[in-house]
């Protein structure tokens, strides 16, 4: 179960940056432009791919991860480790951060003025994309992952 879940949680995340990078691309596209239904559809997929996400990521922190219950055995000695703090501490705390943006941002979109949307988005999605990559365990990394897993 746990293989199963770690690997649907690694290739989600191409999923989740994609649509980040949608998002974005369509916030920050040039010229005065309305609000579409096509920015409605591209914010609607980014925070539930993050959604789906953090609630994977949650099955495989408290339930399924060897490495998150050999952290809470001995918390100290967790943080001591690079690759164990990192996926006790730096990996959820970055996407929790990720994912509070993310909502936010879009509870404000859809508050905002039409003529404040994209800059709206343009500005929680980069900050959230920005904390989704510095919290993802990069190849070459104490705590490195490969990028695709089989």
């Amino acid at each position: 179960m746990y293989g199963i879940v770690l690997n649907v949680h690694s290739w989600l995340r191409w999923v989740v940056l994609i649509a980040m990078l949608w998002t974005i691309l369509r916030a920050v596209l040039p010229g005065p432009r309305a609000w579409t239904p096509a920015d409605d559809r591209s914010l609607r997929l980014s925070v539930i791919s993050l959604d789906v996400q953090f609630l994977l990521g949650l099955l495989l922190y408290f339930v399924l991860s060897p490495f998150t219950r050999e952290a809470m055995s001995d918390m100290g000695a967790a943080m001591r480790s690079p690759g164990l703090r990192f996926f006790a501490v730096e990996h959820v705390a970055g996407m929790l951060i990720a994912i509070t943006l993310a909502h936010v941002g879009a509870v404000r979109i859809r508050k905002a003025a039409p003529e404040r949307r994209h800059r709206l988005a343009a500005i929680f999605f980069i900050l959230a994309l920005l904390a989704v990559l510095a919290s993802i365990p990069w190849p070459g990394l104490p705590a490195g992952r490969p990028l695709f897993r089989l």
